[in-house]
């Protein structure tokens, strides 16, 4: 396996395109995105676990669970079309009316996508006008994905995309995506949309399999504020132009598969836990030595998700305490005498607690350690061989500016 240049267009048969249509109240920022497969697609996808769901949400789970196919994903960043009621929904259906019309496709073809603010409604006339300009635009270049990858983007301050290939069968495979998502994140399945585009034929059945255990270590182990957001939705397309076998069980070629798409979905949640909104650092946290995975689980989120842990990830402050006032609170078991604590950056490794016990470090290279714009705490509870991996940021004073300014 190795990683390429590209994003969503990364794979055979796939184009996009991004620009603006006048969403956004800052014109001149792209705020559409189209992707489109040149033939049909299996589908999968995983979506908010939150209550309140967003339109296109649940237009979206309707699809992948009914649809046949689907060769489109149409987007729009600026408003998130969630709490919008009955013509919030059916703005879905006309976005996706709007698109196979332009796109000489089936309705029920389309996915659609929406991100921004709560309570709104899309400016139907510029959505369906934007998929008509976007149609002809459609290319298959790195920059036309560039193209889509900015367009969803809201708070982000960079887009996110990446593709690897993988050979298969005798065939090289390429997956490649693309995400959105800087806050609101929390995913339970962030404001977080991930659509992830590869060539592999592979039937729906296992394509479910492998995108449902994808996220559990992936973008369900980011956090950047502990909202889960009413839009959350990652979908993956494949339309098996790759010319490989057709993957049918979890055999030699389902791994693989699933390792290329793993290094997608791993590569997209740590650049959307590094662009938390006022983020200056990437804040990873690897339990190791656990009994369970859950247990290992439990206590990595509960680390990476403390308010305290950040502010001094923040300060680029050891504060070593706060780690494991966290663990403590997290619900899992663990013996709190038997704790090691690492910090490591690209400035070194530092070893700050041994059996729950400070090392006596020293503070200055601690504070080196933790200036870095990545930083891991790793944290051994010495009971079997278990280990988890969470992602999250720092919490910065700017995280208050952007947000306490969001509508305005």
């Amino acid at each position: 396996m190795k990683q390429i240049n590209g994003g969503v267009t990364a794979a055979a048969g796939f184009s996009a395109t991004g620009l603006a249509v006048g969403i956004k109240k800052k014109s001149e920022k792209k705020d559409m995105a189209l992707v489109y497969s040149k033939v049909p697609c299996k589908v999968a996808g995983t979506f908010t676990k939150n209550v309140v769901k967003a339109a296109c949400v649940k237009y979206d789970m309707d699809v992948v669970e009914n649809s046949p196919f689907v060769q489109a994903v149409v987007v729009n960043s600026g408003i998130a079309n969630a709490c919008t009621g009955a013509l919030g929904y059916e703005y879905c259906g006309l976005t996706a009316k709007a698109t196979g019309e332009a796109l000489n496709i089936p309705e029920s073809a389309v996915l659609v996508g929406s991100t921004g603010v709560i309570g709104a409604q899309l400016p139907i006339d510029k959505i369906t006008e934007g998929v008509k300009l976007m149609a002809p635009l459609l290319g298959e270049t790195v920059e036309d994905g560039t193209l889509a990858a900015e367009a969803i983007m809201t708070t982000d301050t960079i887009s996110k995309e990446i593709a690897f290939e993988v050979e298969i069968g005798g065939k090289t495979v390429t997956v490649g995506g693309m995400c959105k998502g800087s806050g609101m994140i929390h995913p339970n399945m962030c404001t977080m949309l991930a659509f992830i585009t590869t060539d592999v034929n592979i039937s729906k059945e296992m394509l479910t399999k492998a995108v449902k255990a994808n996220v559990e270590d992936t973008f369900n182990m980011v956090s950047v504020d502990r909202d889960t957001s009413t839009n959350d939705t990652m979908l993956v397309l494949a339309n098996g132009l790759a010319g490989n076998e057709e993957i049918t069980e979890e055999n030699e070629d389902f791994k693989k598969f699933s390792d290329a798409l793993l290094a997608v979905n791993t590569y997209l949640a740590k650049k959307m836990a590094g662009d938390g909104e006022g983020a200056t650092a990437l804040f990873e946290v690897v339990v190791e030595g656990a009994e369970t995975k859950a247990q290992a689980v439990t206590i990595a989120k509960s680390v990476v998700t403390s308010n305290l842990v950040k502010t001094a990830i923040a300060g680029h402050d050891a504060n070593w305490g706060r780690i494991l006032c966290a663990m403590g609170y997290s619900g899992a078991q663990f013996d709190p005498e038997k704790v090691d604590l690492y910090f490591k950056s690209s400035a070194g490794e530092l070893k700050i607690v041994e059996d729950s016990v400070s090392t006596g470090y020293s503070e200055e290279k601690a504070t080196e350690i933790l200036s870095q714009p990545e930083i891991t705490a790793l944290i051994d509870i010495k009971m079997g061989d278990a280990k988890a991996t969470a992602w999250g940021c720092d919490l910065t004073h700017e995280y208050i500016s952007i947000n306490a300014d969001y509508r305005s």
